[in-house]
C-alpha cells in the first residue's frame, strides 16, 4: 500500500500556490538527498516515485521548464535520474550545462587534464590508505567520499586532503556532506541556476536542496522565487523540509496548484 504523504507546512503550501500561478515557472531541484534519499552506492540513488510523478506532470504543462542541479557529473546525473534527454541538467555544480538535447559541455585544455591527473595521484595516496574512501572523478575536478568512513578517520582524511589540496594555487575547493571536492575551473550551483533562469526567462523559480553546496543556488534566488531546504542543516532558505519524502509532498502540492483551472495558460 502506498504510504501517504506527508502534510505541507502552511507558509510553504502558501507560497507554492502563489507561484504556481506565474506564466512561466522554473522548477530546479538538487538530486542526492533532495529528489532521491541519500545511499551508500551513489549509482543506486533514484528519485522517489513520488517525487518522479510531480515532476513528470509538471513537465507537460505549458510554461513549466523542470531541472535538475548536481554537485554529480553531468553523465552521473543523466544516469540516476533517467529523465529525458530534454530536461535541462546542470552538474558538476554549475560546470557542465545541457541546456537542450544534444549539448555537449567543453572539456578541459591539455594542461588542466595533466594538472588534474597529477593532483588525483598525490590524492589517491591519501584515499587509498583508508577503507571506505573513494574518488568520484568529474570533467574538471574530483570528489573524495567518506561517507563509508568510521567518524575520526573520515575527518582526518578531510582534513588531510584539505591540507594538500590548499597548498595549490587556481583551485576551488569545497566541502559537502562527507565529501570533499576540488575544481580547476571555479563554478556554483548559483551560477547554474542563473543560467537556467537566463535560458528559460522564467518568471518565477523554484529551489530544493540539502547540501552546503546548494546553498550558492538559493543564494541566487530572486523576490518571488521559492526556496527550500530540505533537512535540518543550517539554510538561508525562508523554507524547510524534513526530508525527500516531505519535498515529494511539496512537488505534489505545486504540481496540483499549477494543474488547477485558475492557472490555466
Amino acid at each position: 500500500m502506498t504510504q501517504p504523504l506527508p502534510a505541507v507546512d502552511p507558509e510553504l503550501e502558501a507560497a507554492l500556490t502563489r507561484v504556481a500561478g506565474v506564466e512561466r515557472l522554473l522548477v530546479a531541484l538538487d538530486f542526492d538527498g533532495t529528489l532521491a534519499p541519500e545511499v551508500d552506492d551513489p549509482d543506486r540513488a533514484r528519485a522517489l516515485p513520488a517525487a518522479a510523478a510531480a515532476l513528470a506532470r509538471l513537465r507537460a504543462l505549458p510554461g513549466t521548464t523542470v531541472a535538475l542541479v548536481s554537485g554529480r557529473s553531468l553523465d552521473s546525473l543523466a544516469r540516476v535520474a533517467e529523465v529525458d534527454e530534454s530536461v535541462p541538467l546542470v552538474g558538476s555544480h554549475g560546470l557542465e550545462l545541457r541546456l537542450a538535447a544534444g549539448e555537449h559541455p567543453a572539456t578541459l585544455a591539455p594542461d588542466e587534464a595533466a594538472r588534474l591527473a597529477a593532483l588525483r595521484a598525490r590524492v589517491a595516496a591519501l584515499v587509498d590508505a583508508v577503507q571506505g574512501a573513494w574518488i568520484e572523478d568529474k570533467p574538471a575536478g574530483f570528489a573524495v567520499h567518506v561517507r563509508l568512513v568510521e567518524g575520526e578517520r573520515a575527518s582526518r582524511l578531510e582534513g588531510d586532503v584539505r591540507a594538500l589540496l590548499d597548498r595549490e594555487r587556481g583551485l576551488t575547493v569545497r566541502a559537502g556532506k562527507n565529501v570533499v571536492e576540488l575544481a580547476l575551473r571555479d563554478a556554483t550551483k548559483g551560477d547554474g541556476l542563473r543560467a537556467l533562469r537566463s535560458r528559460f526567462a522564467a518568471d518565477a523559480v523554484v529551489f530544493a536542496g540539502d547540501d552546503l553546496t546548494d546553498e550558492d543556488a538559493l543564494a541566487a534566488l530572486e523576490p518571488g522565487d521559492v526556496g527550500i531546504k530540505v533537512g535540518a542543516a543550517p539554510t538561508i532558505a525562508p523554507h524547510r523540509v524534513a526530508d525527500p519524502e516531505a519535498l515529494a509532498a511539496a512537488l505534489s502540492l505545486l504540481t496540483s496548484a499549477r494543474e488547477s483551472p485558475g492557472n490555466a495558460r
